[in-house]
């Protein structure tokens, strides 16, 4: 137990707070301008001096992010179970979806500015945009890899296809879904913070536009922390909610084990 507590937590805790010190040193001992690169603690003044002001513009940001990742869940899972119950919809839509995602996003936000205006709406569907894609892939994924033999069991048993998607597809696929969340919730952030950059007057992503004209180095670091903070603490609380929801998974039992 203690090896796996040193292992997952006092390993990682070591690491950062060394790089942490071996940044304060090389900057102090190269003389690099604070306009270059900021100290660590540098930057912790920037946190704590403008701590209001960030924090305002963190929920924001943190809103935005939210809205983009729920709207990607809402929309995707359908469209996963349609893809992957559907050979006609496989061939016709999902080279659609590959289309998209490929287009650079920031390519895209401002004509989400023209159509929507320069409120929340434009971030929120850029983080949409972004989130969306690996949901739809990983579950559409996981719900074709249940076994044909166990699939042949429920048509013998005269199960529906309701009946077979409810109780043997989707449980099979929650490992894949949880596997797109994670990656989507990250690439929301990035999404919403694109919205920003573009055309805003709130959010981190706007400090950081208004403290690089400034060339506010350190104020801009204080930023990407935050975004960071996010990033890593929305990751953090599906890993939670993963564990509740399918405890039974080979990965969560090896993690239980090893804690």
């Amino acid at each position: 137990m203690r090896a796996g507590i040193v292992t997952r937590y006092v390993l990682p805790a070591a690491t950062l707070v060394f790089l942490l010190v071996l940044w304060q040193v090389l900057v102090a001992a190269l003389n690099i301008p604070a306009l270059l690169l900021p100290t660590p603690s540098a930057i912790g003044v920037e946190l704590v001096k403008w701590r209001g002001l960030m924090f305002q513009h963190s929920l924001v940001t943190l809103y935005e992010t939210v809205l983009g990742f729920l709207l990607g869940i809402v929309l995707g899972v359908p469209m996963a179970i349609a893809i992957s119950t559907s050979r006609i919809l496989q061939n016709t839509i999902y080279p659609l979806i590959i289309l998209a995602q490929s287009i650079p996003k920031v390519t895209i936000a401002p004509l989400f500015l023209i159509w929507m205006g320069y409120g929340i709406l434009p971030k929120v569907f850029v983080g949409f945009l972004v989130a969306f894609f690996p949901i739809v892939i990983d579950t559409a994924a996981g719900l074709n890899a249940v076994e044909p033999e166990l699939i042949d069991l429920t048509r013998a048993l005269s199960a529906t296809e309701w009946q077979t998607l409810w109780r043997i597809r989707f449980p099979h696929a929650l490992p894949f879904f949880f596997s797109g969340l994670k990656v989507s919730i990250t690439l929301a952030v990035i999404g919403a913070v694109i919205g920003e950059f573009v055309g805003a007057n709130q959010g981190l992503g706007y400090l950081i536009l208004t403290g690089t004209a400034e060339l506010k180095t350190a104020f801009v670091f204080a930023c990407m922390l935050l975004l960071s903070v996010i990033g890593i603490g929305l990751f953090a609380l599906l890993v939670v909610v993963e564990r509740f929801v399918i405890p039974w998974h080979a990965s969560q039992r090896s993690q239980a084990m090893g804690a």
